[in-house]
């Protein structure tokens, strides 16, 4: 693990630009987020970690978390988020937003996270909570970390394999073996993302986030970036040995991403739930999950009856897994 200054970010905290009553602080590359006041004596710490085209805005996971006494940090990543509109212009700055030729690189915004939060909790478990890509990176480090990585790992919809049939799968990683190397930043795909759209206010959505940090137009797919996917995703595959105790959250239906979808707000219209379900086994000795009906992508996201079974989910998993009074 690099060595950190873990207390050094502590004395940089500013108001945050994008959530009042937050601040945010960087951390190397990435950038920590946390509510401006906290909670008086927290008996734990949970880290959110987002997913690809996205950032941190989900103060609703941190108002659950604190009615269990848990206070949420968040990390947006290199090339994402926050990260992007530093007056530094990041130490990261230079290429597209969220590449990286390996998830390794993440890896360590997510020890540079860690090693400040353990700094802050003073002997107090440190959890931590994924989302999509987030929740694949998060997963290969935590298993990589051993008994050094965090305490509890929720997994929100991660992205643990492809869409598509089995060779179509296996066709896209023989591509992407040849071209993440030969033209790394090619652009394999760029659409519209429908799900952002519609969860957008101006769209009649309920939730108000920076469009310039989830685009609803979507953000391009990059050779690299993939191939570094879907070697963390096969290496999955072959089964990881996780430490700590696990939950896995997935909607209870997978769905297309299309206006012309009557469930849009009530199906995951990113990944292919069948796909979650079938590797989560290979994700360690004790894993759970929580199956959410009428959830999407970010079940934080999803409609109140489907939001409020996740974050009960959450609230009973890290309260029961990581020890103390609730």
């Amino acid at each position: 693990m690099p060595t950190v200054d873990a207390h050094r970010p502590t004395t940089d905290w500013v108001p945050d630009r994008l959530l009042d009553g937050f601040v945010s602080a960087p951390v190397g590359p990435a950038t920590l987020v946390r509510r401006a006041d906290g909670l008086s004596a927290p008996r734990g710490y949970v880290l959110h970690v987002h997913g690809y085209n996205d950032y941190f805005f989900q103060t609703q996971l941190v108002d659950a978390l604190a009615q269990v006494g848990l206070e949420c940090w968040a990390v947006d990543l290199r090339r994402a988020g926050r990260s992007l509109l530093r007056d530094d212009g990041g130490p990261a700055a230079g290429a597209p937003p969220h590449f990286a030729a390996s998830l390794r690189e993440f890896g360590a915004d997510l020890d540079a996270a860690l090693a400040v939060l353990r700094a802050r909790a003073g002997g107090a478990p440190v959890a931590v909570h994924a989302h999509s890509t987030g929740g694949l990176t998060a997963a290969m480090w935590t298993h990589a970390r051993g008994v050094r990585g965090p305490d509890a790992l929720v997994l929100d919809s991660p992205f643990l394999d492809l869409t598509g049939s089995w060779l179509s799968r296996q066709v896209s990683s023989g591509v992407l073996g040849v071209l993440g190397r030969m033209r790394p930043l090619a652009v394999l795909s760029t659409h519209p993302s429908v799900y952002a759209t519609y969860q957008h206010v101006d769209a009649g959505g309920r939730w108000e986030f920076d469009t310039r940090l989830k685009k609803p137009e979507g953000q391009p797919v990059r050779a690299a970036w993939l191939r570094a996917v879907r070697r963390a995703q096969l290496r999955l595959a072959r089964g990881l040995a996780i430490a700590c105790p696990v939950l896995v959250g997935r909607s209870a239906a997978s769905g297309v991403d299309s206006p012309a979808n009557p469930r849009l707000d009530a199906q995951d219209t990113v990944l292919d739930t069948r796909r979650i379900a079938a590797l989560v086994p290979r994700l360690g000795p004790d894993v759970a999950e929580a199956v959410v009906d009428g959830g999407v992508h970010d079940l934080l996201l999803s409609a109140p009856p489907a939001r409020e079974a996740y974050l009960t989910a959450v609230t009973e998993f890290l309260s029961a897994r990581l020890g103390g009074d609730t």
